[in-house]
């Protein structure tokens, strides 16, 4: 035997003098202007001017490799050369993204590169 229990939404009751839609629509124009303020506060990272190239701090040697479409010990001369600085961090080789981006760069004439 089941009983017909028909069970009524239970509203919270609002402490404060407004109407429910009015507060939501409230508290969504504050977040949309903290949200707004927050962005101009930070602006997003800037865009870089290599085209495929995705900002990433470091670079291991295989894919700068990938990245020249070159082999190893040509990255090896490169480090003999100066063209690159490697940095060693535990027992792996990695490459700054600013040295790969100058390897990228176009030469101006009368510079020479590093």
């Amino acid at each position: 035997m089941k009983e017909n229990v028909q069970i009524e939404k239970a509203e919270a009751p609002m402490l404060f003098p407004f109407d429910p839609d009015q507060f939501w629509l409230r508290v969504r124009l504050i977040i949309r202007e903290e949200i707004i303020n927050a962005e101009r506060a930070n602006p997003a990272l800037p865009v870089y001017e290599t085209p495929g190239l995705t900002y990433k701090p470091l670079y291991k040697i295989g894919e700068v490799c990938q990245l020249f479409q070159v082999t190893k010990p040509t990255i090896y001369d490169w480090i003999k050369h100066g063209k690159l600085s490697p940095y060693k961090i535990r027992s792996r080789v990695y490459f700054l993204w600013n040295d790969i981006q100058q390897l990228l760069q176009p030469k101006k004439d009368g510079q020479v590169a590093r």
